[in-house]
């Protein structure tokens, strides 16, 4: 983690689990002594964003930049003048939890003034249970696709192949070996393998890229 360019996009399909990671990477930062900014730039889907975990982010000492509009009752598309702040000042750590699909992650491409080739990196999440990532060449697709709209290239692959809290040593191993095909196709390296906590003990220690334990913030218990 602490090789990691200081700007970090994260970037994945709806459902790959890249908010849970993005919350989860903020946390190890902020346990490290790191000051932290995650920042939602998440404008398409209205369910399970950063921004709703501001309060536990808040308490570890992590700021939390999302909408522009303040209101308990009120959930728009709108992004707040804010999210510069991380991209600029130098003191953060910066974790951007980009909108789902090419479409979310077109919202990037307005920031172009401030991602520097070399001076960021930008995490794939890649869930092989989802049926638009669920081959190569589809992976390879969506990879493209929010390169494009993005106007950024992405640096990192990250399986995060899951079943929720079902998840088995078997579906993260199969979703491995999607992550490392796709890996030799677009040249981009597997960086992390994250998964909940009970299966990335289970996980051998010969994998390629960095073991990533996790816990789930955004599930509440009651959810499965």
């Amino acid at each position: 983690m602490l090789r990691d360019k200081r700007i970090r996009f994260i970037v994945g399909h709806y459902g790959s689990g890249k908010t849970e990671f993005s919350v989860n990477y903020a946390i190890k930062l902020a346990k490290l002594g790191k000051k932290v900014a995650l920042a939602d730039l998440d404008v398409v889907n209205l369910y399970f964003r950063s921004r709703e975990k501001t309060e536990l982010l808040g308490k570890l000492g992590i700021k939390v930049i999302g909408s522009g509009i303040e209101a308990p009752a009120v959930d728009v598309p709108s992004i707040s003048p804010d999210i510069v702040t991380p991209m600029q000042d130098t003191s953060y750590e910066a974790i951007i939890d980009v909108g789902g699909d090419p479409a979310g992650a077109r919202t990037l491409g307005r920031y172009k003034e401030y991602i520097v080739d070399g001076d960021y990196d930008m995490f794939f999440v890649l869930n092989a249970n989802r049926p638009e990532t669920q081959t190569v060449e589809k992976a390879m697709e969506y990879l493209r696709r929010i390169e494009d709209t993005a106007r950024a290239k992405v640096t990192g692959i990250v399986n995060n192949t899951h079943m929720l809290k079902s998840t088995t040593t078997i579906d993260v191993l199969r979703g491995q070996e999607l992550a490392l095909e796709l890996s030799r196709k677009v040249n981009i390296p597997v960086r992390y393998i994250s998964t909940i906590d009970r299966v990335a003990k289970e996980l051998p220690d010969n994998l390629e890229g960095k073991i990533f334990p996790m816990t789930l913030y955004m599930r509440d218990e009651w959810m499965v």
